[in-house]
Parts: C-alpha cells; structure tokens; sequence
C-alpha cells in the first residue's frame, strides 16, 4: 500500500529535542550556535572538518546536520553528498557564500536548508532548525494511502512506481509527496518552496523548477512518463493519476 505523511495538524507540532551535529571551522561561531542549541534543548556536538563530521556522524547518527560549506579537507558541499548516500539525515547548510547558483548547488545535492552567514543571526538559524525538523519528523509519522501505482515509504524515505525504486533525493521525495498528495490540485511554486525550504525567501522560485525536471526525468525512467508532473502556465505544477 502506497504512503504520504499526515498532514495540517502534523506540521503545527513541536518537533522537540534533537542531537545537533554542528560542522563549523570557526571556534567563536561554532561555540555560539552550540549555546542557541542548548538553549534550545537541543544536544550539540562540534567538529571543525568534513572527516570528523563524516566520523561523528557514522558512529552517533545525529538528527540534524547544521553544515558550514567552506571546511578545511572535505568541504561542506562534498560532505553534503556524502552523507546523501547514506542517509536521509536533515542538512541544514550555512555558508559566507550566499550567491544563488551556490544556493541551488546545496539544494540541488539534497540539502534542506542553505542559510547565507551575512547577515548572520542566530535567532534565524534555531528557527530554521526548528523548521527542518517539525518536516522531517511530520513526515515519519503514520501515513495515509495514496493511489497505486505510486508508492511512498516516508519512513524509509523511499518512492516506487510500478514496484520499481525512483532515486530521488529528500527534496525531489518531498515535492512528490506534495504533488501526489492531492492529485490534479495545482500548486504554486512559492507553495512548493515553502513545503522544501520553509522560507521562501532563502531562494528562488528556480529551485522548484530545477528539482521538478529532475523529478520528471526519473519518472520518465520508471516508466511513468514526462508528464506525470504537469506545468500549469504562469501559476505552477500539478501531478496526474
């Protein structure tokens, strides 16, 4: 039977503590972040580098990544992909590189969220947190059904058609999830975004666009066609049965 999480009453819940791995070269920020997570109730653990990170995060399996980009060693974007081959683990990136084609590059390698250190606030950052993991918890909740012949294991962050697996990456399986939760609705890029990022003014609209080609090229190889994800002019997407 095919899954999509709960939904509405789901997202207002608080999403509570989490171990927090805190992936930060510079001493004084790393110290701080680590005191708004503790505040937070949250249980932080630094590194200074990609390798330890790599290590830490093998050997404790934390909830949360909280990923500087520019590491000495492994850098952030390489770890990122890394761990994406391991794990579903929420990333959360945060990085003095605040241009947009570095913003997508994060994204696009199944980052949650990518916030720009300049101006850096760490009320902000305990937010968007909060943000990321009130989602990736929602969404490991009991699920409902949705019609066959597609199939999402939110649990085991895994989509199928036909019983053939789809390599998706957590974002490309959210925006599924969303799309195929409600059938012919069509929905909003911002909408979208909203439902990846959780501020729709981290990043533009293109995010949405760049996820959904690609979510329709590995449709296409299941054997489900291009078009299963429909561009509705000037407004934005909608799936179809």
């Amino acid at each position: 039977m095919a899954e999509t999480p709960a939904t509405g009453s789901a997202l207002a819940l608080e999403p509570g503590p989490a171990r927090v791995l805190v992936v930060e070269d510079e001493p004084k920020l790393a110290a701080l972040l680590a005191d708004y997570l503790r505040a937070a109730g949250h249980e932080p653990e630094c590194v200074a580098d990609g390798q330890q990170a790599l290590q830490a995060w093998t050997e404790r399996r934390h909830d949360l990544v909280l990923l500087d980009v520019m590491l000495p060693g492994l850098d952030g974007l390489a770890l990122c992909r890394q761990l994406r081959t391991m794990t579903a683990v929420p990333i959360v990136m945060l990085t003095a590189r605040a241009d947009e084609s570095d913003r997508l590059a994060g994204l696009e390698l199944g980052a949650d969220d990518y916030i720009p250190k300049t101006p850096f606030s760490p009320r902000e950052v305990m937010a968007r947190v909060k943000a990321v993991l009130r989602r990736t918890r929602a969404a490991a909740m009991p699920a409902l059904p949705l019609p066959a012949p597609l199939q999402i294991d939110n649990q085991g962050w895994r989509a199928r058609w036909h019983g053939r697996e789809l390599d998706l990456t957590p974002n490309e399986l959210r925006l599924l999830r969303t799309l195929a939760g409600q059938p012919g609705r069509v929905f909003q890029r911002a909408q979208l975004l909203e439902g990846l990022q959780g501020d729709a003014r981290a990043v533009t609209e293109r995010a949405v666009d760049s996820h959904v080609k690609n979510l329709r090229r590995k449709l296409e190889l299941a054997g489900a066609g291009s078009e299963r994800i429909r561009s509705v002019y000037g407004v934005g997407y909608c799936y179809q049965d």
